[in-house]
């Protein structure tokens, strides 16, 4: 098993696609939103848009990754990524994030991509457990992460320094026999 098949992942309201080179200037766009560096903790630094021509471009040649565009159906407009990495072989596990920008949210977007790409990870991948973290400021996303099926494992006290504010992390993960259960949706699965 490994990440380096890039695949196309659709569902109802978003695909999930690898990316390309021409994807820069739209990234480089989404991570100067002031919601997506807060709630991702990412550092105010500018990325310049060669060096995410350099990244985005490099995507599909990465064998211990998997990065995805997130594409709204609705408007083709690609409004995020979705990843995973971190890759454990040996465990059979993965780390997972996502970031959705402004054009994006709030439709369910980051819910289904957040499905379609944990749902790889475990029936086409054959992983045993999938891991995130979220920041405690952060509701929205933890509400999409749990809707898919991720249950909280503990916090980790005070990582992020955001406006002289310290900020706890919230660990969550999903393993497969549960997502064998619920397939990313634990409100509907039989209770135990």
């Amino acid at each position: 098993m490994s990440f380096s098949v890039k695949p196309v992942l659709t569902g109802e309201k978003t695909v999930l696609r690898p990316f390309t080179v021409d994807d820069a200037p739209v990234m480089a766009e989404i991570l100067r939103d002031p919601d997506v560096l807060r709630l991702t903790g990412s550092p105010d630094e500018e990325f310049g848009e060669e060096r995410l021509r350099q990244w985005y471009g490099s995507r599909a040649a990465q064998p211990d990754r998997l990065d995805l565009g997130v594409v709204d159906r609705a408007s083709g407009e690609l409004v995020g990524e979705a990843v995973l990495f971190e890759w454990d072989a040996r465990n059979r596990s993965c780390t997972f994030r996502i970031l959705i920008g402004p054009g994006g949210r709030d439709r369910g977007l980051g819910t289904e991509a957040t499905r379609l790409i944990v749902g790889h990870a475990f029936e086409q991948l054959g992983l045993h457990r999938v891991a995130l973290e979220v920041f405690a400021f952060n509701p929205r996303a933890r509400r999409a992460y749990e809707k898919a099926g991720f249950a909280a494992e503990g916090v980790e006290r005070q990582t992020l320094l955001c406006d002289g504010e310290w900020i706890d992390s919230v660990q969550m993960s999903v393993l497969a026999p549960e997502w064998a259960a619920h397939r990313g949706r634990p409100e509907t699965a039989p209770a135990p």
